[in-house]
């Protein structure tokens, strides 16, 4: 297949829209989806055609927008500065705890999929970054947000009315970055999808007459046949004895009843489908993944599209076994066609073999600090900004406390007694964030209690540890939060003091929903 290599600039913010935030607000995915790309290249083609709608039996219509065999619109990730397309972070990349990201001095991070020598004494996952290799040296990339304030009007008035007056918000990425997606074609339609891009201008995801989705594409590069996703050729990638599949995007299953889900198994499932071998089960510790909701809207029902669950990006899974023997031609087949559903938007595109280094060193790209909005230079104007901002990041921690929870499940055995009594004490210690009276409780067990919290696991690890573990180190369960309003910015370790004190209170709220989850699921 041929590659064409699609560069967009942002000129106005863009709202693709996630299943993130509140119901009065849109969140917007951290890259552009390459089904927002693919139904904007179907716009042209129909006004180029002159069209009012597509017919679907057509063959070149069918084999542009809804054959994933022949045609695919990758999601368009963040550009680096040495204009690399950017992956997502694998989730088999921990660092420890204590060790800060800056763009000066790189740190250690420990790829936990590799056989490992060494453990960092406290491991923490790396966060949701984008990442290329600079010269040796892993930079992560963030792409930049913009947080707008609305209010619903009446259409007919122009304004708001006592019906119609509720504020909501637009967290969208920014105007002034840069992305870049691939569109996978037959050699055939290469000159049909580069006129469809000859016209610079392009208008991408919602609310586009409220001053959002003006996109320029820069001029596509001349079509390749020997691109590559990851930049590393097949035949370097053999290997007898392991198999490591790495997710470059998220990934659609289903299981055998026909139901989607985001169940790890089936990505051996997937792959045995399509190489038509058998392989063995994924190696003890050998699987990272984490889940999320997909869904979309369909511009021709005016509707959004089913939510399904799928595979994050960055999920790695690893088969360890004598008997593999993966050819070139198996990873290449493998990579061209990607595994799963909706492949044609971009999901389910894979790497084979290819995180070999058991120890990275990485640092934060240096990005410029500008902003696309103006400073704020009234003082009460700052100030409430510098308010919302803080009111939005403890948001955030909200729904990533929520997030955590779902993958937190207590073994049976622990009394509703003990459950509720560790509520209680966490409940009591809430209001000023005092840790230390859940310690004392801890330290003060009665031998049957005491049995009961080490003997139960709440994941890998006993109950009692992971809640010492919460205890002594509040802020180590909690990834990089960050949100700017304007050009406030808030993140969660710009002040220590302040958000410890709010880690405390979090890592106590952790506490009580974990114990009330199996109280429940006892119930």
């Amino acid at each position: 297949m041929k590659a064409i290599i699609l560069t967009l600039e942002t000129q106005q913010p863009i709202l693709a829209t996630s299943f993130q935030g509140d119901p009065n607000s849109d969140v917007s995915y951290p890259y552009i989806p390459g089904s927002m790309i693919r139904g904007a290249i179907i716009g042209r083609y129909m006004r180029q055609h002159h069209l009012s709608e597509l017919d679907l039996t057509n063959d070149e219509v069918k084999r542009l927008f809804f054959d994933a065999k022949s045609t695919r619109y990758l999601n368009a990730y963040i550009l680096s500065q040495k204009n690399q397309r950017t992956l997502p972070i694998p989730l088999s990349w921990f660092k420890d705890k204590d060790a800060e990201f800056t763009d000066n001095i790189p740190i250690t991070v420990y790829d936990f999929s590799i056989k490992k020598r060494e453990y960092p004494e406290t491991p923490k996952a790396v966060g949701e970054y984008f990442w290329a290799k600079e010269g040796g040296i892993v930079k992560l990339y963030k792409e930049k947000r913009r947080i707008n304030i609305h209010n619903f009007r009446d259409r007919k008035k122009g304004r708001a009315t006592d019906n119609q007056g509720e504020l909501f918000r637009y967290e969208a990425l920014d105007a002034g970055q840069t992305f870049q997606s691939i569109i996978l074609c037959e050699d055939d339609d290469v000159e049909t999808i580069q006129n469809l891009l000859a016209e610079p201008n392009i208008w991408l995801g919602g609310s586009q007459s409220a001053g959002y989705g003006h996109t320029k594409i820069i001029p596509p590069q001349p079509s390749s046949t020997n691109w590559s996703e990851i930049g590393i050729p097949a035949e370097d990638r053999e290997n007898d004895e392991v198999l490591s599949i790495t997710l470059l995007s998220d990934t659609l299953l289903r299981n055998d009843q026909g139901q989607p889900v985001a169940d790890p198994s089936l990505i051996k499932q997937a792959i045995e489908d399509v190489l038509n071998i058998t392989l063995p089960q994924p190696k003890p510790g050998g699987i990272f993944t984490s889940s999320t909701l997909i869904g979309g809207f369909n511009r021709k029902w005016g509707l959004p599209l089913p939510q399904v669950p799928a595979l994050t990006a960055g999920s790695v899974i690893v088969f360890e076994s004598e008997d593999i023997a993966i050819t070139t031609e198996q990873i290449k087949l493998l990579e061209v066609c990607g595994i799963g559903e909706r492949r044609e938007d971009g999901f389910g595109r894979i790497a084979v073999n290819w995180l070999n280094d058991e120890y990275i060193q990485v640092k934060l790209a240096k990005l410029s600090s500008t902003s696309s909005l103006p400073p704020l230079r009234s003082e009460d104007s700052r100030l409430l900004a510098e308010q919302m901002a803080q009111r939005l990041l403890e948001q955030k921690l909200e729904q990533y406390l929520q997030k955590q929870l779902g993958y937190l499940n207590l073994d049976e055995g622990m009394s509703n007694s003990q459950l509720s009594r560790l509520q209680s004490v966490a409940r009591q210690a809430l209001p000023n964030g005092d840790c230390n009276l859940v310690i004392s409780l801890l330290n003060n067990l009665p031998s049957n209690a005491k049995n009961q919290f080490e003997r139960i696991k709440l994941g890998n690890k006993s109950f009692r540890k992971q809640l010492d573990e919460w205890l002594e180190n509040p802020t180590n369960w909690i990834n990089s939060i960050e949100v700017k309003i304007a050009d406030v910015e808030r993140k969660f370790d710009d002040d220590r003091a302040r958000q410890d004190k709010l880690a405390e209170k979090y890592t106590l709220r952790l506490i009580m929903a974990v114990a009330k989850k199996a109280t429940k699921e006892k119930n």
